[in-house]
């Protein structure tokens, strides 16, 4: 490990180095003396570390939380980042609004605190601009890295203690010129456009200076000569606990049985939660019992309908290590638990959702990565990391519950990767999506909501300001053409009664769980 200490963009001290390295420092950029040192150092962790906090750096932690060499991680112990806030306008992900308690996945990367592998960086090094302003250099280098396998993430065990420190805010000329490089070009537009409505702003100057910067999306960002293999020992005991809710498919969920039966490890238990709201009904699953399986089946019957209430069922019955959430409409390979257990043990993560995909459709991701949702029925989750979280019922028979429980799970310090292998088919059944046509709170409403309230729900509990007001810019323009209001008067005036109808019922929603 060498630490490299700076104060006001310049190395000022560094640890394990020899003299002509420290009198490079004194000519380089803090980022070109990191690429230096990293040529110089591939096998070693790179440590950066700002002056002020030198006596605070938790020198003793920092090995053990580079468990695997993808890794990229920093801390801002600061109030405000170094990206304005305002960038919750133009990106709606889950990683802008970070728990600092813990562990985070974020891009938003600080030259506070931090570190990555010399040979990362070195992989890296064709493919980024090594900007001066080390800052920048950081946050680009994570948001064009994360779709790519780099794992990112705020982590405050970089310091022995919290301490306020008053970190530099960029400006908005900075703002939408990170824009303009890290997303598509509308962005920086539609970012204009939100500061005025809502802030009362016309910074022009820093869009116009912003449309003369390359966007540096780079497709050649390529990290998989770096080999992966975590210190960590997150599977111990391989037990495997199957969670599915089923109701009406009886033969569909015999088969996920028979997938399960044929498992080259086999879960320990399936759970299954069965709903059937008609009042006599009882389990129509007799082949539960009159066939013979090498797992033990847990078949709960109720006549309450709804996902979220079946899943949290199940969740109280865990007793193994490890969680698979499903469908009941799925078909998995015979070596599907098996090989997931081994990509979670490759990575020392605590949760990943799987590729779940329809017969002939194309799958859009091939790379391992850091995944801003969650899939409630294509999951392994870690048993231990699920006894603080559930599925809200606010969202029953809604939308917003996967991303909602993605959100517990990651405000606990629990990532959640995509694994685009194995693969999981999903045959989306007949009777599939809510199966019951309950009738919601809000049907009658004469002023019917918009988004729906379940949808503000998620914004409420989980974004920013900016990124709900941002949502809701996107939602005006886009439902525009779907409803029949044409005069744009009428519609806006419409419309905003329909927001703050959607903002009540979700509000309502949030008093049930």
């Amino acid at each position: 490990m060498i630490v490299v200490y700076h104060h006001k963009n310049r190395v000022v001290d560094i640890s394990k180095v020899d003299l002509a390295s420290i009198n490079k420092a004194k000519t380089l950029s803090i980022v070109e003396f990191l690429f230096a040192l990293a040529k110089e150092h591939p096998e070693e962790i790179l440590v950066w570390c700002h002056l002020d906090l030198k006596a605070l750096l938790n020198i003793s932690k920092i090995s053990e939380l580079f468990h695997q060499k993808k890794l990229l991680i920093s801390f801002n112990p600061a109030e405000t980042y170094f990206i304005d806030k305002r960038i919750g306008y133009v990106d709606e992900s889950p990683f802008i609004k970070i728990n600092k308690k813990n562990t985070y996945p974020t891009w938003q990367m600080s030259s506070m605190v931090g570190g990555i592998y010399g040979s990362t960086l070195l992989a890296l090094k064709k493919e980024v601009i090594h900007d001066k302003d080390f800052d920048y250099f950081l946050c680009s280098l994570a948001k064009l890295g994360m779709p790519k396998g780099l794992f990112c993430y705020s982590e405050p065990r970089l310091l022995k203690q919290k301490e306020g420190i008053v970190n530099f805010k960029a400006s908005l000329f900075t703002l939408f010129r990170f824009v303009k490089q890290h997303y598509k070009t509308r962005w920086v537009f539609l970012l204009l456009g939100n500061l005025m409505i809502y802030e009362k702003k016309f910074p022009i100057l820093p869009l116009l200076f912003s449309l003369f910067y390359r966007n540096r999306n780079n497709n050649k960002l390529n990290l998989e000569a770096i080999k992966v293999q975590s210190s960590r020992k997150v599977v111990d005991k391989a037990t495997i606990d199957v969670i599915i809710p089923t109701i009406g498919r009886k033969a569909y969920l015999y088969d996920v049985l028979c997938d399960l039966r044929n498992q080259t490890h086999l879960p320990s238990t399936v759970i299954i939660v069965e709903q059937n709201t008609l009042k006599d009904s009882s389990s129509e699953l007799d082949y539960i019992s009159n066939e013979r399986w090498p797992f033990v089946i847990k078949d709960t019957f109720t006549h309450q309908a709804g996902a979220c209430n079946a899943r949290n069922v199940a969740l109280e019955q865990v007793e193994n290590e490890w969680v698979f959430l499903a469908d009941d409409d799925i078909r998995i390979q015979n070596n599907f638990l098996e090989k997931s257990l081994e990509s979670i043990n490759k990575f020392g993560v605590k949760a990943a959702s799987l590729s779940c995909l329809q017969k002939g459709e194309k799958q859009t991701y091939s790379t391992i990565f850091q995944w801003g949702s969650f899939g409630s029925g294509c999951s392994v989750v870690l048993a231990d990391s699920l006894k603080h979280c559930k599925f809200n019922m606010g969202y029953e028979f809604g939308f917003g519950e996967d991303g909602d429980f993605g959100r517990q799970l990651r405000n606990q310090g629990i990532d959640v990767l995509f694994l685009p292998q194995p693969q999981i088919l999903h045959l989306k059944a007949p009777m599939g999506g809510f199966r019951t046509k309950p009738i919601l709170t809000w049907h009658n409403d004469p002023i019917q909501p918009k988004p729906s309230p379940t949808v503000m729900l998620y914004q409420i509990l989980h974004n920013t300001q900016e990124q709900i007001l941002g949502y809701k810019t996107i939602l005006f323009f886009k439902y525009y053409k779907h409803q029949k209001i044409k005069n744009p008067v009428s519609y806006f005036k419409n419309f905003r009664k329909q927001w703050d109808r959607s903002v009540y019922w979700a509000n309502e929603l949030n008093k049930k769980d």
